[in-house]
């Protein structure tokens, strides 16, 4: 695996740490189509679907990691929500589209979770 992809992973894995004690179950993980990935996919307590596009950097250099979801990307995270509920079984389901940066840096990490962005 390359570096970024690492790092990459590892943020997802810190996110979902981070989810499952705000009482969220992970259902499943890089959930992956041909036209694009969705990195987690979870549960409220409640039921709602939740899924969650996790953005992870070394540092802030090049902005904020969220600052690299534009709309073509969001659109694509849309499409893709849909296209899971309907390949489960769940189209039309409550569900929400969250996004979470993560900076790691000197062992040192900070999420920002933002709920409900899409």
């Amino acid at each position: 695996m390359a570096k970024n992809q690492l790092l990459g992973a590892k943020g997802e894995e810190l996110v979902g740490q981070f989810i499952k004690t705000q009482g969220y179950e992970v259902i499943e993980k890089n959930w992956r189509i041909k036209e694009g990935e969705i990195d987690i996919v979870a549960s409220d307590r409640s039921g709602k679907i939740t899924f969650i596009e996790v953005k992870t950097r070394s540092n802030e250099n090049f902005g904020h990691p969220l600052e690299s979801i534009g709309p073509a990307k969001a659109h694509r995270l849309q499409r893709l929500a849909l296209a899971w509920l309907v390949m489960h079984g769940k189209f039309g389901s409550d569900y929400s589209i969250d996004c979470a940066s993560v900076i790691i840096n000197n062992g040192k990490y900070e999420i920002d979770y933002r709920q409900g962005v899409l």
